[in-house]
């Protein structure tokens, strides 16, 4: 009697066993339906439905349409077809309900002291409001220019004289295309 039986008449012995045996202390077991996925879309492909198309090298596909069996056929890629699992993963699609984002941990600053400065000086002058810098900048530059200053009236009383008299011979650039010593020929190259 149990080999007569069909596929509907088995679930409706299976959930009747179950409701019997059921009380309130245990939990109902819900039938599980074995599915193969579409090697095109990875689609769940149930009992009843789809294809199964074996390749020359020997490989099983289970295709769940008539569309997944003719693209499969003209060798389409599954990464390519906006509809297709591939493609959702690889654009990164539906991922957000299933993993969140790891929180990456920033490393914590660690002051440390300049070749020129201690790190007492380098707190010294970031504590420092920046009208007081730019006054002490402003002051040492007034004070590099002073120096500067100074310099030349020393070097212009020194060399006064020779610095007045004009150079016996000035040389005179001549661009490349008005010629020159090049062999004497114009517009030729030495090789």
């Amino acid at each position: 009697m149990e080999t007569a039986m069909g596929y509907k008449d088995m679930q409706l012995q299976y959930y009747a066993t179950a409701s019997r045996q059921s009380s309130p202390r245990t939990s109902v077991v819900k039938m599980v339906i074995n599915t193969e996925l579409c090697a095109l879309s990875e689609y769940r492909i149930y009992p009843g439905n789809g294809k199964l198309m074996i390749r020359r090298d020997g490989k099983p596909l289970w295709l769940g349409s008539s569309k997944a069996q003719s693209l499969t056929l003209q060798r389409k890629k599954a990464a390519k077809l906006v509809w297709t699992q591939a493609w959702r993963r690889l654009h990164k699609k539906g991922l957000n309900e299933q993993t969140t984002k790891k929180r990456s941990r920033r490393a914590g600053k660690v002051q440390r002291a300049v070749v020129g400065a201690t790190l007492e000086d380098i707190k010294k002058k970031a504590a420092q409001k920046s009208q007081l810098r730019v006054a002490q900048k402003d002051a040492a530059l007034k004070e590099l220019k002073d120096r500067k200053v100074a310099n030349k009236a020393k070097t212009g009383a020194k060399g006064g004289k020779a610095a007045a008299a004009p150079k016996a011979h000035t040389f005179q650039k001549v661009p490349k295309h008005m010629g020159g010593s090049r062999g004497g020929q114009k517009g030729s190259t030495q090789r």
